[in-house]
């Protein structure tokens, strides 16, 4: 079984080098103004353009409308739209239609309670992420670096691939894999020494912790 890697919050050419030469499957860029890893469109296009279809390209939104999602894509040509706000069921089903894109929609995570939608979700989207649920007074709802409860998703029966973010890093995420049989991670925080600033090193060690987790499961 394959491990999924995707390393999200991308937003310099080293970074993304090193991501990509550390064997990430998948590279996230952020569009959301109050991230400090908000990508502009120019930069979205020159990064496009570096990964050079070595590993798929997620676009991450949050409640954005047609025409900001169009100018991501132009300027992107994402492989995957990530939808991490309070999209409903009918708005994940219409972007998909609109954009011909593969789409994962986020569940944010705190309780079992959170999962009462993910049947109808799961009925529309490509995949499935789980993150932590942001506090209240949070003014984005990722990259905050917060784990939730990896229990909750211990029996979940779900057809569709699905990932687990939040808090993740290279000591724990294997942990979070045998909790919650999930086929892929996803880190933003959990390699980064400063908000938005990621660290070299810190992505190489995730992605051979990950990798080495693979090799586990695989035995």
């Amino acid at each position: 079984m394959s491990l999924i890697v995707k390393i999200c919050g991308l937003s310099t050419r080293e970074t993304l080098d090193v991501a990509l030469d550390a064997g990430a499957d998948m590279v996230g860029f952020v569009f959301f103004p109050p991230s400090p890893r908000h990508l502009s469109l120019a930069a979205a296009r020159d990064l496009g353009k570096q990964t050079k279809g070595s590993a798929a390209k997620v676009a991450l939104t949050v409640d954005a409308d047609d025409a900001t999602i169009g100018n991501i894509v132009e300027a992107l040509q994402p492989d995957i739209l990530q939808l991490h706000g309070k999209e409903t069921v009918a708005r994940v089903r219409d972007i998909k239609q609109k954009f011909g894109l593969q789409v994962m929609k986020v569940i944010a995570v705190e309780t079992a309670a959170d999962l009462g939608g993910l049947p109808a979700y799961a009925d529309v989207a490509d995949r499935i992420l789980f993150d932590a649920r942001a506090p209240h007074e949070a003014t984005r709802p990722g990259g905050l670096g917060a784990v939730f409860d990896w229990r909750v998703l211990e029996k979940i029966e779900l057809k569709l691939p699905y990932m687990v973010s939040g808090g993740l890093d290279a000591q724990n995420l294997a942990e979070a894999v045998r909790v919650t049989r999930a086929g892929g991670i996803d880190v933003s925080s959990g390699v980064e020494r400063s908000p938005g600033i990621k660290d070299p090193e810190m992505i190489r060690a995730f992605v051979r912790a990950a990798r080495a987790t693979q090799e586990l499961m695989i035995r």
